[in-house]
């Protein structure tokens, strides 16, 4: 075989590959999206985002970014509440992915059970604050799990929040540890997937994803355990800080024009 031939094969073999790699990763991320089946879709997520936007006072009356990802962490919608992707941060996009990421990977569902004994254990990003800092018994969790850019940044800018954004079918990845993550539960008290939201202070963030998860009826938390002490909101924000400590351990900083975390919608059973 002289050169020519050979250059020819080599070509032929790479096109080859490249094509049966990329048909794997088109099968891959429409198993992926499949992922999201019975999930909420980018249409419901934004309607529920501009709704609980218009509804909550706190904060600094910002505009928001949602995004919802499945129990494995895959990115199923993503959302904005503007009038276009300027009217937001556009560093929250990927943050409220990250916090989605984040309550999916840190909330358990309630297994099977006899009586009414709570049991599992749902962690809001918010939760996790004051053991996250230094000193604390979750110390370094802030620093697994990173976001992969690869993820985060694909794709042209112009399909972000959009039912196409280039998130949506792959894992984000990530670890947040201020307000504005809640895992999604289902009827069956089972973690379906999670839910993040960002673009104000963090403590508005956390409320607005309190309005979205009731909007979207997947708060059935009554048979899952809290650590907010509350059992109608078990996995509230929590603003227990004192001198720089945490009465229970997951106390969350005050933020400026705080609202009233015990007055959201309690959740179902």
């Amino acid at each position: 075989m002289n050169v020519q031939h050979k250059a020819a094969a080599l070509a032929f073999a790479t096109s080859v590959g490249i094509f049966a790699a990329g048909g794997a990763f088109a099968d891959n991320e429409t198993s992926n999206r499949n992922a999201c089946k019975g999930l909420p879709t980018h249409e419901q997520l934004k309607t529920a985002l501009v709704n609980a936007v218009k509804l909550e006072t706190s904060g600094l009356d910002m505009e928001e970014w949602a995004t919802i990802v499945s129990r494995d962490g895959i990115v199923c919608a993503v959302a904005f509440s503007g009038a276009d992707r300027q009217s937001q941060w556009p560093g929250s996009r990927v943050i409220s992915a990250q916090k989605a990421n984040t309550a999916n990977s840190f909330s358990l569902p309630s297994p099977a059970q006899s009586g009414d004994q709570p049991q599992g254990l749902a962690l809001a990003t918010a939760n996790l604050y004051s053991g996250a800092q230094p000193g604390g018994f979750l110390y370094g969790l802030q620093f697994s799990n990173p976001v992969d850019p690869d993820v985060a940044y694909r794709g042209e800018p112009e399909r972000y929040g959009q039912a196409n954004d280039p998130m949506v079918g792959r894992r984000i990845g990530g670890v947040n540890v201020f307000g504005g993550g809640l895992a999604l539960y289902s009827e069956e008290h089972k973690v379906v997937g999670a839910l993040g939201a960002s673009g104000d202070t963090s403590c508005a963030d956390h409320m607005i994803a309190w309005r979205i998860r009731n909007t979207l009826k997947l708060d059935h938390l009554h048979a899952v355990k809290g650590v907010s002490g509350d059992p109608e909101r078990p996995d509230n924000i929590v603003f227990d800080i004192a001198n720089g400590q945490s009465a229970s351990g997951y106390g969350h900083p005050k933020c400026p024009n705080l609202g009233d975390a015990a007055s959201l919608p309690a959740v179902r059973p």
